[in-house]
């Protein structure tokens, strides 16, 4: 025993070598001239050499600009000018001011070695009152935007919506709640789809239906702040998914030849509690289910009986034209997928069960935000398999993290760090296995306006500090210019 080193008397044993400079004690195997056993390999998560890495942003969390170039007023203007709906009362009338520093934005993108870039467009910026004459000032913003984008190597992925609905829409409509709105949507989309498309290749019609239409219209807690019953929520869900298909026909009547037209969605990603036939074989009967009124719609081009039994009188009102119009082909699906949704098999009419989160369950720093890396290989297993999607990309993944900027600039995120390497080997795991997963978007390029929890949370790999504006590079931007570097999960 007089041998034995307690893990006191090696923490002496290390001070005092510290401060004398004699060695420290020779720990077995660790000893020098040791030489390790295994083969250690720097490309065994080594990606396709087609695969493409890029970032995300969205107009109303960066641009800033708000009163500027002829823009309109979005929905989310005014809901985050409503005292009590966002965190401290914080708005996105400046945010990043990406609006006058996107050429320096962009640069952050080329440094990482991004060779793909995922913005949004502002519909209010393009259409102020929603319809009728385009503001030439947007369009024009946009056009300089690619312009630099692809200066820097860089393809634009464009997405149309991404929540900032005009509030003239609202005012006149109801918003969602009303089949003009859908008819609008279709309007812009083809007005800006005519204007870019010689350059922009890939759009995406909208972003994440659950969040626009169950946290706006359902819960209250997003813009435009409502609580509707259940048989005007779902004909504004319908409403939602026809506004794609239309935006989908308008794209392709007036976009260039060749252009890609997609949705991203974060659908509810159903993941087997682990992997056995039956946990399985659940999880894709829940995948269908439980996206029923968005993605299973899209992708079958009718409503599953279960939710239309379940929703009974309070069912949305359609027809089989609709439903043609809603399930118009897409050439690529985009997923958001931040966390899964744990299933299991059982004995229920529906045969799955949602497990849900124990307390002890650990989370990123918002609290929703449960680790669950199997997402990144069970939503493209599930797109591919369900619905023989041929074209994938992860449109966002990331994380809220507890940054904190160093005296000397740095923000040691090594908790993102770890959030990503694990997503990420799950993705690399999709893509061994030969699911057509072709590229993926981090969420976010940099710390951004987080919605109702304005800019209290950060997703970013580069941390922003709002008072300067300054651009501060996270670990986590380090780690990921060497994934994007090497191809490979490091």
């Amino acid at each position: 025993m007089a041998n034995h080193l307690s893990r006191r008397r090696f923490g002496k044993a290390i001070g005092t070598a510290a401060l004398t400079g004699s060695a420290i004690p020779t720990l077995g195997p660790f000893a020098a001239g040791a030489h390790a056993q295994g083969s250690p390999r720097n490309d065994f998560y080594a990606f396709p050499n087609d695969f493409r890495w890029g970032c995300a942003t969205a107009a109303y969390q960066v641009e800033g600009g708000a009163n500027e170039g002829g823009r309109g007023k979005s929905i989310w203007d005014t809901f985050s000018h409503t005292p009590g709906k966002v965190y401290q009362n914080q708005n996105g009338d400046m945010a990043n001011d990406d609006y006058h520093r996107y050429k320096e934005d962009i640069q952050l993108l080329k440094d990482l070695g991004c060779k793909i870039y995922r913005f949004s467009i502002s519909w209010p910026r393009i259409f102020p009152d929603g319809t009728g004459k385009p503001n030439d000032e947007g369009i024009a913003f946009y056009e300089r935007v690619v312009d630099a984008v692809l200066a820097a190597g860089i393809d634009p992925f464009a997405t149309l919506f991404h929540w900032d609905l005009p509030q003239a829409l609202q005012d006149k409509f109801g918003g969602w709640q009303s089949r003009k709105t859908a008819e609008a949507f279709a309007e812009y989309a083809g007005y800006v789809a005519s204007r870019l498309s010689d350059k922009v290749q890939h759009f995406f019609t909208v972003n994440e239906f659950s969040s626009f239409i169950d946290l706006g219209y359902r819960d209250g807690q997003f813009a435009p702040g409502l609580k509707l019953p259940p048989k005007e929520l779902n004909q504004a869900r319908h409403n939602a998914v026809l506004a794609h298909g239309l935006a989908v026909q308008a794209i392709r009547a007036k976009a260039r030849a060749g252009t890609k037209v997609g949705l991203a969605e974060n659908f509810a990603c159903a993941t087997p509690v682990y992997n056995s036939e039956a946990h399985i074989k659940a999880s894709a009967q829940a995948m269908r289910i439980l996206n029923a009124y968005y993605l299973t719609v899209i992708m079958e081009g009718k409503y599953p009986e279960e939710y239309l039994r379940h929703a009974g009188a309070d069912a949305p009102k359609f027809n089989e034209k609709e439903l043609k119009i809603i399930s118009s082909p897409l050439d690529l699906i985009g997923a958001n997928i931040y966390n899964p949704t744990f299933i299991r098999a059982d004995d229920s009419p529906q045969g799955f069960a949602i497990v849900q989160p124990p307390n002890s369950y650990p989370h990123m720093a918002s609290p929703w935000l449960y680790i669950g890396p199997e997402g990144l290989y069970w939503g493209p297993r599930h797109l591919a398999e369900i619905w023989n999607v041929k074209d994938i990309y992860i449109t966002e993944n990331g994380c809220s993290a507890s940054d904190v900027l160093t005296p000397d600039g740095h923000v040691y995120d090594t908790d993102r760090v770890m959030f990503l390497r694990n997503y990420l080997i799950n993705l690399h795991r999709a893509a061994s296995e030969g699911y057509p997963v072709h590229g993926y978007f981090l969420w976010s390029l940099m710390d951004n306006f987080e919605w109702a929890d304005g800019y209290s949370k950060r997703f970013g790999i580069y941390y922003v500090d709002y008072k300067t504006q300054k651009r501060y590079p996270k670990l986590s931007a380090h780690f990921y210019k060497e994934v994007i570097a090497r191809n490979s999960v490091v």
